[in-house]
């Protein structure tokens, strides 16, 4: 069974599933456990899924959060995919649903995850990470505090460094 590590470093197994977006004309078939689905497909049969715990979405990194606007917090898990290491465009998506949606629940970083994105990822809103397959999940609590301190306002801290010396 695949693995998820937790923001405090744990590594526990992963119940989910993602499910790919079906090629044009198929439907969506959910497998027999939890199932994170494309999140515009959840959105239009927010209906069929509503109140169902073991449906959660992923967006990919050229989606906008904003389409959950209202709904987000309805969602027990969401899951972002960094499709390539060089794509930052996950941070932002985590970012907008912890701090312009105000989602509240399991958000997590799905894709081409590595150990040296983990404290960023963690500053930026995510609690949970899939690592990339080649990745040791062992080396991720060291990766997840290896700096003591962020300068920068994030999730985690609203103050910038300079103005939490300065009072």
């Amino acid at each position: 069974m695949p693995e998820v590590i937790t923001a405090d470093g744990s590594i526990i197994n992963d119940d989910w599933v993602v499910v790919e977006r079906p090629a044009e004309g198929e439907s969506l078939d959910l497998p027999d456990q939890p199932a994170l689905i494309p999140a515009d497909l959840w959105l239009a049969g927010k209906e069929h899924y509503e109140g169902r715990s073991d449906v959660g979405v992923w967006f990919d990194s050229h989606q906008e959060p904003e389409i959950l606007e209202g709904v987000v917090n309805e969602l027990g898990v969401i899951a972002v995919n960094f499709p390539k290491f060089a794509d930052g465009r996950g941070y932002s998506i985590a970012r907008l649903l912890r701090e312009r949606l105000g989602y509240e629940n399991e958000l997590r970083a799905i894709g081409d995850v590595l150990l040296d994105q983990l404290q960023f990822m963690k500053r930026c809103g995510f609690d949970r990470f899939v690592l990339r397959a080649d990745k040791n999940a062992g080396e991720a609590v060291r990766c997840l505090n290896f700096f003591s301190l962020g300068y920068q306002a994030a999730t985690d801290t609203d103050i910038p460094l300079f103005r939490r010396r300065a009072s």
